[in-house]
């Protein structure tokens, strides 16, 4: 895979990278450490700057899109506001719009065929939907979502199908706010006899679960690189306190303990890296990707969870504090091992590919 970046990506990395040090960072020392959002005015005022710079809502390819999300994560929030959302413009502003996905349920597991128990059963011109889903982030403040249901009880993966779902439907409704280990929350919503018209329905009936399968694979390209993000943050800043620090009259970059430490880090950051633009490229090109975008799921939020626990660790007491993002980090990383398929699922969809057997029904 050639590395070698165009200059226009080359141009496009340098402006995020510029926009994130001199913009965004200097705002957070002002909010509260698990702030996930702006003020309305600072978030205003960096969207305009960013449509100047020609950033927002960037049209680019797969390749430059992870080089992007790489980026935006290198920040204090950068796992779940990656940049605030200054770099698109939605409706509602910093904190509506947007959408949700809504595919896991309380039943729980992670294998669709038999997890979904969500119905839709068609009755003359609409779907009537009813069913649970949790862990939709956002649910609560989007317009709209994209919904996977059981259409057909007799076909395993083949009688689920997607609809999209706008949450002023009769029926919708959020029921509870679920908090978890990060700074920010997740949902769990429900469908009573929710109708919707027969076009809600995407890409045909029983086709649901191979588009729910494509968009993972797809997510999880940028949910990984945005891993990579912040373990690139948290490098810099130990590398930086490293050299700065002195104990028992020696830099702490002068004990071989800490530049181990360092080495393991960029070892982590540099593999993350290289899975991810590769899996990148071959979704770019339209080859077959799931196997790389499985791998670096993987590396990067596994790797970047050692990261952040070693660059703590070089801190010392401080890196426990909530005066360095380390802890948020740390907390957020642990999620980042589940959230778009948990390790041991990567495992076994590469196992799969590797002994080239199905998944069953």
């Amino acid at each position: 895979m050639d590395l070698e970046l165009s200059d226009e990506q080359k141009l496009i990395v340098a402006n995020v990278r510029r926009f994130i040090r001199e913009e965004i960072r200097p705002l957070e020392r002002e909010l509260d450490p698990d702030a996930y959002t702006l003020q309305p005015e600072d978030h205003e005022r960096l969207v305009g700057m960013t449509e100047e710079m020609g950033l927002l809502n960037m049209q680019v390819d797969t390749v430059t899109r992870t080089l992007v999300a790489e980026e935006m994560s290198q920040h204090n929030a950068g796992l779940y506001a990656p940049a605030y959302g200054v770099f698109s413009r939605r409706e509602g502003g910093a904190e509506g719009g947007g959408g949700f996905l809504g595919l896991s349920e309380p039943s729980g597991g992670s294998d669709p065929a038999r997890a979904i128990q969500t119905r839709a059963v068609r009755d003359g011109d609409e779907w009537v939907l009813n069913g649970s889903k949790l862990w939709t982030s956002g649910a609560d403040t989007a317009d709209s979502g994209i919904v996977y249901a059981r259409t057909d009880l007799e076909k395993g993966r083949a009688g689920i199908s997607a609809f999209r779902v706008p949450t002023d439907t009769p029926g919708f409704r959020v029921e509870r706010l679920v908090q978890v280990l990060r700074s920010h929350y997740t949902t769990e919503i429900s469908f009573t006899d929710m109708r919707l018209p027969l076009q809600a329905m995407l890409g045909g009936e029983g086709s649901g679960f191979a588009r729910a399968n494509d968009t993972l694979s797809h997510n999880r390209i940028p949910y990984a690189v945005g891993c990579l993000g912040v373990a690139v943050y948290a490098t810099e800043l130990a590398v930086d306190w490293a050299k700065q620090r002195v104990t028992f009259g020696e830099p702490l970059a002068n004990r071989q303990a800490i530049q181990w430490m360092l080495v393991d880090n960029e070892i982590d950051i540099r593999t993350g890296r290289w899975i991810a633009l590769d899996a990148a490229a071959k979704a770019q090109r339209g080859e077959p990707f799931r196997f790389e975008s499985s791998m670096a799921k993987l590396l990067c939020t596994e790797g970047a969870g050692r990261v952040v626990d070693r660059s703590m660790q070089i801190f010392g007491g401080l890196g426990m504090s909530k005066d360095m993002p380390f802890e948020r980090w740390y907390r957020e990383l642990r999620i980042r091992r589940v959230g778009e398929g948990p390790s041991e699922i990567q495992r076994v969809v590469m196992a799969r590919e590797i002994l080239n057997v199905g998944s069953g029904s």
